[in-house]
C-alpha cells in the first residue's frame, strides 16, 4: 500500500498518465512507458518544462493542498456525546440547548484578547489569489468577530513601496490590506501582521505598528505545506528586476542578459522568487520578541510550521519564555497559495502527529508551572467537526483553529456568486432560491440589520465568509450540545475516542473499546 496519490500525475501539476487503468504505485509510472508518447505526466513535461512542474498551476489562480493518505489524520477519531448531565450551563432541557452555547474564546498572555468564534485564518501573503480576494476575507473576518493575518512579502511585493535606508516607510497595499480589517471591525477578533527574514529586515512589523495601527504581529518559523521560504510567480521582466533589487532570490537571474534574451523570445514566461529561510535561536528569538513589544506591540504571536519534534519543542519552549500571545502550529497535510507540489505531499510531521506531540509537550511544561501560551492548531481544518476534534485533542492548552484554503474559497465564491447575482447572471445552481442577494445568500436579511447603511460598502465576498462561518458555528454548537459542553473550555480529550488502536497510540487518545472503562464497571458493578 503506499499513502502517496498521483506520484507522477496529478490536476495540481496539470499532468495525467496515458494509463491511469495501469500503473506502478510507487513511482507514478504507466506500467509501459510507450516510445512515441507525448508525455503528459510529470516525469515528460519536466522534460520539457523543467521546473515549472515543480509547482502547482496555474499560479495566482489557485490554492492546492496535499494528496497524501496519512496513516492516521482526523477521520480517525469521532466525538462522543451523553445523555447526562451538562457543563458550563443548567442541566435543564429547556436551558441546556444548542443556540446557547458559547463560542468566545480569548488569546494573549493576559486572556484579553477576544474572538467571537474560534476561528483565526492563518497568514495570507504575497501570492495574487490572495491579493485579489484579500478585501472580501478581511471583511468577512472582522464582522464575524474572528482573527486573520497578513502574511509573509507584502510591502516588498508593492509595486510602489517607499523604502528608505533599507525601511520600508510607506507600503499603499499593506496599508489597504489593514484598513480592510479595521474598517469593519467591531471590537472582537484581530488583524496580524507576519514577518519572514526579507520583512525583518525591512522594518515591516515596526511600519505597521507606528503607522497603521496595528497591534498584533507574528514571528514566522514556516508552515505546513513547506520548509522552506515564501514563493511566488512573477510575469514580467521589469518586476523580477525590481524584486532581485530589493533582496529576493529571483531564479533565473533577471540581471543576466542571457536570461533577458530568453526571456524576450518567450524563452519561458514567468520568473520565481524566492525568501530567504530563517536561523532560529532562543537568543535571536527572545530579542526579537522584546524590540517587537518596545516598537509597540500589544500582541506578539509565533507561527510554526511541521518541522521536526525537536523544532517543535523550541517552538513550545521560546513561546513560553517570551510569554508569546498566540502560538500557531501547522501540520503537513495543509493548504497553499504555492509551494512545491511534491514537497506538500512528502514532507513534515502531518497534522495529528504533530498536534499529539504538542499536546505531549505543553503538559511537560504545564507540569512544572511553566507559561503555556494559547495555541492554535491548523493543517487541512475545513468543517465543524475538524474544529471539535482539534480543540479536543489539544486541550486544555489549544483555544482557537487556524484555516485558510476554506476561508479563501468561501470569498472567492461569495465574490464570484455575488457579482453575478449583481449583474443579473445567476448561476444555474443558485436560480432555484431566486434573483437577488437577498434570496440568494441566505444570511443577506442578517447582515443588513447588524450593519444598517453600511451593507451597502461590503465587499459581497465577505457575505460568502461570514455564513459560512456562521455554518461552522451552528455545527460546532451542536457538536458541543451533543457533548454536553456549553462553552469552549469544557471540551477536553475525553470527549474523543481513537476509532483504531495506531490512532490511540499516536495521539494519546483512548481506544473507543477502551472508552468509559471504569465507569463501564461502576455502573453494571
Amino acid at each position: 500500500m503506499t499513502f502517496s496519490k498521483g506520484t507522477n500525475a496529478s490536476t495540481a501539476t496539470l499532468t495525467k498518465l496515458r494509463t491511469p487503468e495501469s500503473y506502478c504505485p510507487f513511482s507514478g509510472m504507466c506500467t509501459t512507458c510507450l516510445d512515441g508518447c507525448p508525455g503528459f505526466c510529470e516525469i515528460g513535461k519536466s522534460a520539457v518544462r523543467g521546473k515549472e512542474v515543480l509547482y502547482p498551476q496555474p499560479f495566482g489562480k489557485i490554492t492546492s493542498a496535499s494528496q497524501k493518505d496519512y496513516p492516521v489524520d482526523y477521520s480517525h477519531f469521532n466525538i462522543m456525546g451523553t445523555a447526562v448531565g451538562a457543563h458550563g450551563i443548567e442541566a435543564d432541557p429547556d436551558k441546556a440547548i444548542f443556540p446557547a452555547v458559547n463560542l468566545e474564546t480569548f488569546l494573549g498572555a493576559n486572556k484579553d484578547l477576544k474572538l467571537n468564534i474560534p476561528i483565526v485564518v492563518a497568514a495570507m501573503g504575497s501570492t495574487n489569489v490572495s491579493a485579489e480576494n484579500w478585501d472580501h476575507l478581511a471583511a468577512g473576518c472582522a464582522i464575524s468577530g474572528a482573527g486573520i493575518a497578513i502574511g509573509e512579502n507584502v510591502c516588498a511585493m508593492d509595486p510602489n513601496v517607499e523604502i528608505k535606508n533599507g525601511r520600508v516607510v510607506h507600503s499603499p497595499n499593506l496599508s489597504r490590506r489593514v484598513k480592510d480589517f479595521q474598517e469593519w471591525s467591531e471590537g472582537a477578533g484581530f488583524i496580524a501582521v507576519q514577518a519572514n527574514v526579507e520583512d525583518t529586515k525591512l522594518g515591516v512589523q515596526e511600519y505597521a505598528i507606528e503607522k497603521l495601527g496595528v497591534e498584533a504581529v507574528e514571528i514566522k518559523w514556516g508552515q505546513g505545506a513547506k520548509d522552506i521560504g515564501g514563493e511566488v510567480k512573477l510575469n514580467s521582466l521589469e518586476r523580477a528586476l525590481q524584486l532581485k533589487s530589493r533582496g529576493y532570490i529571483v531564479l533565473p537571474n533577471p540581471e543576466d542578459p542571457k536570461v533577458q534574451e530568453a526571456y524576450k523570445m518567450g524563452a519561458f514566461k514567468e520568473f520565481e522568487r524566492h525568501s530567504r529561510i530563517g536561523m532560529v535561536s532562543e537568543e535571536s528569538f527572545v530579542k526579537r520578541v522584546e524590540e517587537l513589544r518596545a516598537a509597540g506591540a500589544k500582541y506578539v504571536f509565533l507561527k510554526t510550521g511541521a518541522y521536526r519534534p525537536a523544532d517543535l519543542a523550541r517552538a513550545v519552549k521560546f513561546a513560553s519564555l517570551a510569554k508569546i500571545d498566540l502560538l500557531t502550529v501547522d501540520g503537513a497535510g495543509g493548504g497553499t497559495g504555492m509551494s512545491p507540489w511534491r514537497m506538500m505531499n512528502e514532507w513534515g510531521v502531518p497534522s495529528v502527529y504533530l498536534h499529539s506531540l504538542l499536546t505531549q509537550y505543553c503538559d511537560k511544561l504545564a507540569a512544572k508551572g511553566e507559561y503555556v501560551p494559547p495555541i492554535a492548531l491548523a493543517g487541512g481544518f475545513t468543517l465543524e467537526d475538524h474544529l471539535f476534534k482539534g480543540l479536543a485533542i489539544g486541550a486544555p492548552y489549544v483555544k482557537a483553529i487556524g484555516i485558510a484554503r476554506s476561508a479563501l474559497t468561501a470569498a472567492m465564491v461569495g465574490k464570484n456568486v455575488g457579482e453575478m447575482v449583481k449583474s443579473g447572471k445567476v448561476p444555474a445552481e443558485y436560480k432555484k432560491y431566486g434573483e437577488t442577494l437577498e434570496q440568494i445568500f441566505i444570511n443577506t436579511a442578517t447582515l443588513k440589520d447588524k450593519l444598517g447603511d453600511r451593507f451597502d460598502a461590503l465587499p459581497v465576498g465577505a457575505i460568502g465568509v461570514y455564513t459560512y462561518f456562521e455554518r461552522l458555528s451552528q455545527g460546532l454548537r451542536q457538536f458541543m450540545c451533543g457533548a454536553r459542553k456549553f462553552a469552549l473550555e469544557y471540551i477536553d480529550r475525553n470527549d474523543l475516542v481513537a476509532l483504531t488502536r495506531e490512532a490511540a497510540e499516536v495521539s494519546g487518545i483512548k481506544y473507543v473499546m477502551d472508552a468509559d472503562a471504569d465507569e463501564v464497571e461502576k455502573i453494571l458493578g
